[in-house]
């Protein structure tokens, strides 16, 4: 995955998502908040750029003060592909499945790919 921080590229993120609404809201909101100075700490992640199938945003791993905390912890996600969300469920460094977490998104088929992963892994879920 990879982190956005050019102000250019979370301009045209912005508008990208902004163009998918109301699916995009979870993680609109924080692209905005990280484009405009980011007080929060949040990053935003893509699989690919400019071509991206899957946005994430997250607090900055070193910000995480608890690993049981899942609101700390939590995660806002947007994709286009089912596949690129269970990419990143099953292998991806960018979901820390050490820690707690909840991952919010609106589009069908996001609590199936948690359930499949997390089956498949032994966890689980809430």
């Amino acid at each position: 995955m990879l982190i956005l921080r050019c102000p250019a590229q979370l301009q045209l993120l912005e508008e990208t998502l902004r163009k998918s609404l109301p699916t995009t809201l979870p993680v609109l909101g924080t692209v905005m908040t990280v484009a405009r100075g980011n007080p929060a700490s949040h990053e935003v992640l893509v699989d690919s750029w400019p071509h991206f199938s899957i946005v994430l945003t997250r607090l900055r791993p070193e910000d995480h003060r608890d690993p049981r905390d899942y609101y700390t912890n939590q995660l806002s996600v947007f994709y286009r592909d089912k596949g690129a969300l269970q990419a990143l469920l099953e292998g991806s460094e960018a979901v820390a499945h050490g820690r707690a977490f909840q991952i919010l998104g609106m589009q069908d088929g996001l609590d199936e790919a948690v359930q499949e992963v997390a089956s498949a892994r032994g966890l689980k879920v809430e």
